[in-house]
């Protein structure tokens, strides 16, 4: 399993992310959604496939601690806990780039690009960083 692996499995956690958050209705307050808005059945599978096909190819590999949060992020997942979900996969983003900081994961400029492209489209899922609003609430 290399760097890439790791962040193909991202790059389908994220878009799942992205879908399921463009269907949240905009004035719902993320951390308290309401019963019924949870994801397809399809979703959570598609997600429980991407998290367990990642935790059978880690096995014996640097990789392997990033199992736990990946699981984290599945059950808030299947849960409808956006925030929940975003979060640990911020967590493993971090962790990538400490491991490749330590030498003990070769990452190369591609994976960086991705990494930065997948941290950006999280944070953008996350209360408060909505581009269009800013300078809102500053008065004239």
């Amino acid at each position: 399993m290399q760097t890439g692996d790791v962040l193909d499995a991202m790059g389908g956690l994220v878009a799942q992310l992205k879908t399921y958050a463009a269907k949240l209705p905009p004035i719902v307050h993320l951390s308290a959604v309401p019963t019924g808005v949870k994801p397809k059945f399809e979703a959570v599978e598609e997600y429980e496939e991407i998290v367990s096909r990642f935790r059978n190819q880690s096995a014996g590999t640097p990789y392997k601690g990033l199992n736990e949060l990946l699981v984290e992020s599945l059950e808030a997942f299947e849960v409808g806990r956006l925030l929940g979900s975003v979060h640990p996969l911020l967590s493993v983003l971090d962790h990538l780039e400490r491991m490749g900081r330590d030498k003990e994961i070769e990452i190369r400029r591609i994976d960086e690009t991705r990494t930065a492209e997948y941290r950006s489209a999280l944070n953008k899922i996350l209360p408060g960083n909505k581009p269009e609003l800013d300078g809102a609430g500053r008065g004239m």
